[in-house]
């Protein structure tokens, strides 16, 4: 295990960094000798349907074939010190090429306008966006058994691709557990006397490793497109909802936590760095939490930790509290020493007053803080600048709030049915003069947004462009 860990490090990061040719191919050669040229391809597919996760399972195919055969050729004994460069400097051409095999990138066409190692070290950098949701759906036990018996290869090769592409913000080394558990699954119930009674049993035996793999693909698909400041806001604003009713001072500590966990295990290549460091926040949460919300008393009464921690990220706003309006940080607060953390603390408060605010406005919430900031506490007179900033804010921001709090608050309580009927009455009496293929339109923009938005798992880039 530890050094297939060895290879996927060196397969995702070691290409993109300047350590001198004769390095890369050491490297590549005592990995692909020491595994063996079926755990090298393996391993080959994973880390490239993970890097290039919009890519077709062709186009990945093609690059596996030729990295193995490269690796192949030119790591035998006797083989020419040069072939490696070689080989990989065809590839780069290759990859060049306007009827290239390899998964299409928007950035390709920068990298390949440079030459030698420059051109091969830019594209080994390129990555695909993570794709929004998990795309990977389980065929039946039956299903999965009828496709390994017609080729185990090629159904382990699909699946590779599949899976990793799907979950392609989690960790290597959970992505790694978590593919060989399921083959080895399919492997032995396929040809098990019972195979309803052995998949029951394995799927039983995986449960943790699977929670833990949705789970980490969600925190460290967040992290990606958040940054760890951002993501800790993120995790404060949601406890917040949860909790209304628990202090800034309980809360902020175990945002900073979470975000503490991201940093240190998205990119890691420990074994258990994700699932320790997750299992000793969930037990955190629990400490101070239960205390406050009967509901996450009763998520972290169970032995498993991982079970309690995916019960605390899918437990819906808490109601409202009464609570005096917010009191708004000074001029001199928001641009003094601390006022990242002054802004924090009053969208903290926003988020407690309106439960059901999804994530991504709350994030842009943040960024126009930020950015406020940013732009008015450099100029010659900071107050000026944000008390007309202020009263354009008080003017728009509340109807924002309360529009977009009650619209996520309907989609999570109503049946979908009653919801769109309602959501379609209301835009009728808002636009009474849209033709109904308009009205259409903007019902189904309103749709598409409460069920991908409003959801606790909101993927955080597509929902930054609907909003």
């Amino acid at each position: 295990m530890r050094a297939a860990l060895a290879l996927l490090l060196l397969l995702a990061t070691v290409h993109a960094a300047h350590r001198g040719r004769a390095y890369v191919r050491e490297k590549v050669c005592q990995e692909y000798r020491m595994l063996g040229k079926e755990n090298f391809r393996t391993l080959t597919i994973i880390a490239n349907s993970r890097k290039y996760s919009n890519g077709t399972f062709e186009q990945i195919s093609h690059l596996v074939q030729e990295i193995v055969s490269l690796a192949e050729t030119c790591c035998s004994d006797g083989a020419d010190p040069s072939c490696y460069d070689a080989g990989s400097t065809a590839l780069s051409v290759k990859s060049c090429s306007a009827d290239s095999p390899f998964p299409a990138h928007p950035g390709t066409a920068e990298c390949c306008a440079h030459e030698g190692l420059e051109r091969k070290l830019c594209l080994a950098a390129l990555r695909h966006p993570p794709q929004p949701l998990p795309q990977y759906l389980q065929p039946s036990d039956k299903e999965l058994c009828e496709a390994f018996w017609q080729d185990p290869r090629e159904f382990a090769d699909r699946f590779l691709y599949e899976y990793s592409s799907s979950y392609s913000q989690a960790p290597l080394p959970v992505l790694l557990g978590s593919t060989r558990t399921f083959l080895s699954m399919v492997s032995t119930c396929c040809i098990s006397s019972a195979p309803t009674a052995c998949f029951l049993k394995e799927k039983l035996e995986r449960k943790t490793l699977s929670l833990l793999t949705l789970t980490s693909n969600r925190i460290c698909s967040r992290f990606s497109a958040y940054g760890k400041d951002k993501v800790s806001f993120s995790y404060l604003a949601s406890l917040a909802q949860k909790v209304p009713t628990a202090s800034f001072e309980d809360l902020l500590p175990l945002a900073e936590d979470a975000a503490e966990v991201s940093s240190q295990c998205c990119d890691s290549m420990a074994e258990d760095c994700m699932q320790k460091k997750l299992l000793e926040h969930t037990t955190k949460v629990c400490a101070v939490l239960s205390a406050w919300d009967g509901r996450f008393a009763d998520c972290c009464k169970g032995k498993n930790l991982m079970e309690n921690h995916f019960c605390i990220l899918a437990l819906p706003p808490a109601p409202a509290p009464k609570l005096p309006e917010a009191s708004e940080p000074t001029n001199k607060e928001l641009c003094g020493k601390e006022g990242a953390l002054h802004a924090t603390r009053f969208l903290f408060e926003l988020a407690r007053r309106y439960p059901s605010l999804p994530d991504a406005v709350l994030a842009k919430l943040y960024d126009s803080s930020e950015k406020l900031r940013g732009e008015c506490c450099s100029t010659k007179d900071p107050s000026a600048c944000l008390d007309s900033r202020r009263k354009q804010m008080e003017a728009e921001l509340p109807p924002l709030l309360e529009k977009a709090s009650q619209f996520c608050g309907q989609y999570n309580k109503l049946p979908f049915l009653e919801f769109k009927k309602r959501l379609r009455d209301s835009l009728a009496q808002a636009e009474p003069e849209a033709s109904p293929a308009q009205l259409e339109r903007l019902l189904e923009q309103r749709v598409s947004f409460a069920s991908t938005c409003c959801l606790p798992d909101a993927p955080p880039l597509l929902c930054a462009s609907k909003v």
